[in-house]
């Protein structure tokens, strides 16, 4: 059977474009890894949205996921996209019958940007993304002293909810260059004030909740040390006591599966990363494919609705539900809704830029294979040019996460060893299956 629109991921991108498309008349199948709608952004949202902990944002995403619920949508839950042929629109899933689709709509998201210092492979170091994901999910809260260490909108959110769930951080490390605020309100005086003020005010408002928090501005040299677990944070003139350190540099979009399918891509220079190349409605440079939300670009949930119901728009006139002019028209309030969101993000983008990180050579770079800087450095000198050539050498990449988690710090490593630009070096061409998938699934092949 051939469905209209198949839509990998269930976050608020996936979701909105669902609704919209299903209320369009195109037959939908939504496919995500995860057992419930929500995402990263809303993970757990029908269990835990009115927990006053995650805040009013998090409860607003509990009216879409009903929406989501209630629309005549084909939902596959614990499901994962294991390959995609864009050009028949034939889907291979781990978890549920495969599917056929005029058009496949990729709403996958972000992902945390690695942030690999000495120690970070301790128990008790992780991510603060993956701290969040068990508070919403499991209502869990780090127990000793916790420090939150880099930069970026989550830190002080999960200051906050840690802060309302009774276990404040212990610290805050920010390690957001001193100067850059300066650079920050030049980009803000520039334009968007107005328009992102919402969003500007809900900044301050986290900022405000957790000033009784003790922090250290402008940290440099951080590092992880202890014998079985972390034991203490050192950083450039100074350390702390610490029983679990979350860290964070801001997120990237999750770009795995469009360089799988070698869609055009661009490479996003205030946030370093690659990001694909699409037009305002989220198609793609493949006919059949389009993408929305943060994998098409870091802008936030409000900007990933307003993208996936464009998304869906764009599909039902690609598939001749629509006429163009009538794409068109429903189009405006989303594309009016998705400017005001993304009004702050030069602002953002000049007060979060990623400072090109110096890495100590003892530092493990890829963790599936543990392969440190050093190494990755040395080969780099003998002629890998890029990630797909340091595989051949060091097997970076070909770990269970693909590349996804070492794929940025490999490029940046590469370009630092041979004198040129992450842009130019690349990233790894991913292949399926861009997912592990298990014994039974390749048995029904």
């Amino acid at each position: 059977m051939t469905i209209d629109l198949a839509i990998i991921g269930a976050g608020p991108a996936g979701m909105a474009a669902a609704i919209e498309a299903a209320d369009l008349g195109l037959s939908v199948a939504v496919i995500d890894e995860n057992p419930a709608p929500g995402g990263q952004v809303f993970r757990g949202v029908e269990r835990a949205g009115g927990d006053p902990a995650l805040g009013a944002d998090y409860a607003e995403g509990l009216a879409l996921a009903r929406a989501f619920r209630a629309a005549p949508i084909a939902w596959h839950p614990a499901t994962t996209l294991w390959h995609l042929d864009p050009e028949e629109g034939y889907l291979s899933l781990d978890g549920a019958p495969d599917l056929s689709a005029r058009r496949v709509l990729l709403a996958t998201g972000a992902q945390e940007r690695p942030v690999p210092i000495l120690g970070w492979t301790l128990p008790g170091v992780m991510t603060a993304g993956a701290a969040q994901i068990l508070l919403k999910t499991a209502g869990v809260v780090p127990a000793g002293r916790t420090v939150l260490a880099g930069q970026g909108p989550l830190l002080p959110l999960l200051a906050a909810q840690y802060r309302r769930a009774g276990a404040p951080p212990a610290l805050i490390l920010e390690t957001t260059p001193r100067g850059r605020r300066r650079a920050a309100l030049a980009a803000l005086a520039a334009g968007g004030l107005w328009a992102g003020r919402h969003l500007l005010w809900k900044g301050l408002g986290l900022l405000a909740e957790t000033r009784a928090i003790p922090r250290r501005r402008g940290v440099t040299g951080l590092r992880a040390e202890g014998r079985n677990r972390v034991e203490r944070v050192v950083w450039e003139g100074g350390s702390a006591a610490c029983d679990t350190l979350l860290l964070h540099e801001g997120v990237i979009p999750a770009t795995h599966i469009p360089m799988a399918l070698g869609l055009e891509m661009s490479w996003d220079a205030a946030q370093r990363c690659w990001r694909p190349v699409t037009d305002a409605y989220g198609a793609s440079s493949h006919p059949n494919v389009a993408v929305a939300g943060d994998g098409a670009g870091i802008g936030g949930w409000e900007a990933a609705v307003a993208a996936g119901h464009l998304a869906a728009l764009d599909a039902a006139q690609r598939l001749g539900r629509l006429s163009a002019e009538e794409r068109d028209r429903r189009a405006r309030p989303w594309l009016a809704l998705r400017r005001r969101a993304l009004a702050l993000r030069p602002f953002l983008d000049a007060l979060y830029a990623p400072a090109p990180a110096s890495i100590p050579d003892a530092t493990i770079a890829c963790r599936c294979e543990e392969v440190t800087a050093g190494q990755v450095r040395a080969a780099a000198r003998l002629g890998a040019t890029g990630p797909n050539q340091m595989k051949a050498y060091l097997r970076c990449g070909m770990g269970p996460c693909q590349g996804r988690l070492c794929g940025p710090t490999v490029a940046a490593l590469i370009a630092e060893a041979r004198g040129t630009t992450e842009a130019a070096v690349g990233l790894y061409r991913p292949r399926a299956p861009y997912k592990p998938i298990t014994v039974g699934t390749l048995a029904r092949l």
